[in-house]
């Protein structure tokens, strides 16, 4: 999906939803195997690049993110929605997606 956004930090997430930058794939294995595109894996692991507010809750308090902007996270395989901003992919993810922040 492509969007009219100009930037990545023009994305403003809705409730409990987080843009992810994927961290690049390396394309050589171990033993020194050039892989193509299409025999990677889907990254799994990326920058906070926009937050949402956080989830409302039944008695109408709101829930604050875990995450922030520049956290490094790691989310789960095939977790979320992928979009295109001037050619970057990015992902747009729920919370709940989010399985750990690397400090």
């Amino acid at each position: 999906m492509t969007t009219s956004a100009k930037t990545a930090t023009d994305l403003k997430p809705m409730g409990d939803r987080v843009v992810v930058r994927p961290s690049e794939q390396e394309g050589v294995t171990k033993g020194g195997i050039y892989l193509p595109d299409t025999a990677q894996e889907r990254p799994q692991q990326g920058e906070v690049v926009s937050v949402g507010p956080g989830r409302v809750i039944e008695n109408g308090k709101r829930v604050e993110m875990e995450v922030k902007t520049g956290d490094i996270v790691i989310y789960s395989k095939f977790a979320g929605t992928e979009v295109e901003v001037q050619e970057e992919e990015l992902l747009i993810l729920g919370a709940n997606d989010i399985l750990a922040i690397i400090s």
